[in-house]
């Protein structure tokens, strides 16, 4: 017997519903009966909920596959230019609902089986969303040595690592379109050190098989600090040199690629082809793909060089020094021989062009030079993205105009016309139809339901930012995602919160330059002023940060160990009760943002200004009604000019604030001496206050904040004591908080995904976005 439905779940009807309904509920029955017990060979005595969920899976894709054969043959006869966005991430989320959405057969499938979404084991229970294609396996060379000859360069005696496609499934919204992302994985070949292996050495060509396929094993995670680890170089050009393949395979097989490898034309590679490099870690497409046309397709390097630049693109992603990839040399000689000379030729060609345009200008040559030298040179791979692209883009423009005035100032000056700016963008589909649809069914019922695909719709709502009605319906929505949120708190950690407290929400990797710190101070700073004087009325908070650190990064995870201390000791004083707690939320990810975001009442973003590329969890919140407090730093700049300043809470330092301190030197002992709450705070975690059983546990943080913090929590400590002052006066005045809520999500369409990749499109790849559906599959019935 199913529960009664709340009035968020009833709104979802109207959200949902009206969004298509595709098949029909005895339908989709069928269909997981099916696989139930044809695919999976189980009954309902014996399956699981992982079986059910499998065969809901199976059931959803059956009817995604037609459209994903369908939109790849319209692809194959119109012969579009295709984009190939390479990243050696990506954070998808989970997959079944999001089909489900777009599809328009949620409601079908809400009404025909009662699912829950697991999550996805792909190793152990296998992933019912991507499929693998052995036939497309590509040879992936590494090692070996260069041979110059009269007839060319060739590149030989090389290991050889295999490359596997896996392809998932990306369906569009209601438009019968799926594209494909394509994964690749480490196989070693079957005649790998086969001589090992037949003169009995089995154990060694086990292990050397292992290492091959140890390349997309684990990746390095990346949090914006280099590694200079010989396996994420070989990660990175794995992915590079088997996508470039790939990529020229269906080139070739083109129309416009004439199909016959004799009468190939490179020259027009770039008006079907655009390659877009997610920040440096696919830079290899450069010399790689110089490499191909050069040495395999003897183009002439000028001509080859040109087809390259016009077909490359470059997206930054931060401004941290130590972010940026650098590359031994010496690990580039040994790995990718050829591309070092290929790189080597790119930067001698480069410089005798700075060369002639800043005559001696030497110093200017060191600078833009992608060789550095030193004791041990190094490639940097930012400058060669820049100098192989057409086009380079920050992800903000607060970010862009760092890039342009700071990181890439003399390739800037040289070149102005390559430098742009796409700001970042989030999905409303998953990001408020999916995780809220109780704000979207209220917001559905004001503006009707375009706002799903033109998300500059929401400005409608503004007329009603005075609507009684609506004020206490966002209210109730977001009342109700709070009261979900903590009982689903309860039930899977076991943890009880105040779902009347506000929710104060901080969730994002964990690193000096988010300013997890900053949060904490203030945390001990109110429970100081809660113990000072136990009967003074205060805003109940319920303070939640959650994030992942870096396996390798000490001071991240002191962070995660002071918020867990903090804890410790506030969640367990008597005289604090529930007027505060701090939760730091465990294995935070996509599927658990889906779950906080709806339910949060303060989001964080609280970087030091000029540090924050761009941000998107500030764009997620402000959809789902939470309010921004955070520096002028990142998108938080657009967001404020979109919802206007007085609407979002902005303290702190300015970027030129910022610069002007590190000119005349920052002095943390001077914010520690002068503001007293601060150094009591300081005093406690040096003395162990938060850490009884070792008093010297938080040493090292101490120690960072007092001599070596580049982020400056105390330069910014007094200000963001005083925002968080405005907050609480605002969140008593429940009325007037919520008339905030709803200019921020009417103000928010700007940061749809679909506005940035319009622009990418239209100003980047040189394609003009289509909305023309293509036309339905006909799907085989039973």
């Amino acid at each position: 017997m199913a529960a009664p439905r709340s009035d968020s779940e009833k709104r979802k009807q109207i959200s949902v519903r009206g969004i298509a309904g595709l098949g029909d509920v005895a339908e989709v029955r069928k269909s997981f009966n099916r696989h139930l017990h044809f695919t999976l060979v189980k009954d309902r005595n014996v399956a699981t909920p992982r079986d059910y969920f499998f065969a809901l899976a199976h059931a959803v894709r059956d009817q995604l596959v037609g459209r994903w054969i369908r939109t790849q043959q319209r692809y194959y006869e119109r012969d579009p230019k295709r984009i190939y966005y390479l990243s050696l991430e990506f954070y998808m989320g989970r997959t079944l609902q999001n089909t489900m959405v777009n599809l328009g057969m949620q409601n079908v499938c809400d009404e025909a089986i009662y699912q829950v979404e697991e999550a996805d084991d792909w190793l152990r229970y296998g992933n019912p969303w991507e499929k693998a294609r052995p036939e497309y396996m590509l040879p992936v060379h590494f090692y070996g040595r260069v041979e110059h000859t009269v007839e060319g360069v060739k590149w030989i005696d090389t290991q050889v690592v295999l490359a596997m496609p896996y392809d998932t499934p990306v369906p569009g919204y209601k438009n019968n379109t799926v594209n494909t992302m394509r994964l690749w994985s480490a196989k070693a070949p079957n005649d790998f050190n086969l001589q090992e292996f037949n003169v009995g050495d089995y154990i060694e060509a086990v292990l050397d098989r292992n290492l091959a396929e140890n390349i997309s094993r684990v990746l390095y995670p990346n949090d914006n600090f280099f590694e200079g680890k010989e396996l994420r170089l070989k990660q990175e050009y794995f992915v590079v040199a088997a996508t470039l393949q790939d990529i020229i395979r269906r080139f070739k097989s083109s129309n416009f690629g004439s199909r016959d490898p004799v009468r190939t034309c490179f020259e027009t590679f770039p008006d079907k082809v655009a390659i877009q490099l997610n920040d440096t870690h696919p830079a290899l497409s450069i010399p790689e793909l110089m490499r191909i046309l050069v040495d395999v397709e003897k183009m002439e390097w000028e001509k080859a060089w040109e087809v390259t630049k016009r077909t490359c693109a470059y997206t930054n992603h931060t401004v941290l020094p130590e972010a940026l990839e650098r590359w031994p040399v010496t690990m580039f000689e040994k790995l990718l021989p050829r591309h070092l000379e290929i790189i080597y030729t790119i930067n001698q060609r480069h410089l005798d062009r700075v060369a002639a345009l800043y005559p001696g200008d030497l110093d200017r040559l060191r600078r833009m030079s992608v060789i550095e030298e030193g004791d041990c040179k190094r490639i940097n791979m930012a400058h060669l993205c820049v100098i192989g692209s057409h086009a380079v883009n920050g992800v903000a423009r607060i970010h862009s105009e760092i890039v342009k005035n700071s990181v890439f100032k003399d390739f800037y000056e040289m070149e102005p016309e390559k430098f742009q700016n796409k700001t970042n963008g989030i999905t409303p589909r998953r990001w408020l139809l999916l995780c809220n649809p109780g704000l979207a069914g209220v917001i559905a019922e004001k503006i009707g339901e375009d706002f799903v695909t033109d998300l500059s719709q929401l400005k409608k709502l503004l007329d009603f930012v005075d609507d009684e009605v609506f004020i206490r319906d966002v209210a109730k929505v977001k009342q109700e995602n709070k009261l979900k949120f903590s009982a689903y708190l309860e039930e899977k950690y076991k943890v009880k919160i105040n779902p009347s407290s506000m929710f104060d929400v901080h969730v994002k990797r964990i690193h000096e330059y988010k300013r997890q710190l900053l949060n904490c101070l203030h945390v001990i700073t109110l429970y100081n002023r809660m113990r000072k004087d136990p009967s003074k009325s205060f805003v109940p908070r319920t303070v939640m940060i959650g994030g992942k650190a870096a396996p390798g990064y000490h001071m991240a995870k002191m962070i995660i160990k002071l918020i867990t201390s903090i804890g410790d000791v506030v969640n367990n004083d008597p005289y604090i009760g529930d007027r505060l707690r701090v939760i730091f939320l465990e294995n935070y990810r996509v599927s658990f943002a889906e779950k906080v975001i709806p339910a949060a009442d303060l989001s964080q973003q609280i970087s030091t200004a000029g540090t924050e590329a761009s941000g998107t969890g500030n764009m997620k919140f402000m959809l789902n009604g939470a309010l921004t407090i955070g520096t002028m730093d990142g998108a938080n700049v657009e967001m404020a000019e979109e919802a206007g300043e007085e609407n979002l809470f902005i303290f702190g330092m300015r970027v030129e604030d910022v610069e002007a301190l590190d000119k005349r030197g920052y002095n943390a002992r001077e914010y520690y001496e002068r503001i007293p709450e601060l150094r009591q705070a300081i005093d406690q975690l040096s003395s162990g206050f938060f850490s009884p059983k070792d008093p010297g546990c938080f040493r090292d943080v101490v120690n960072m904040l007092m001599n070596h913090d580049r982020f400056k929590v105390f330069a910014d400590y007094q200000a963001y004591m005083e925002c968080q002052g405005r907050v609480d006066q605002l969140y008593r005045k429940p009325r007037e908080w919520t008339k905030k809520v709803i200019k921020n999500i009417a103000s928010s369409g700007k940061f749809s995904s679909d506005r940035t990749i319009t622009e990418y499109a239209r100003e980047i790849w040189g394609v003009e976005p289509s909305a023309v559906k293509i036309p339905p599959p006909n799907i085989p019935r039973e």
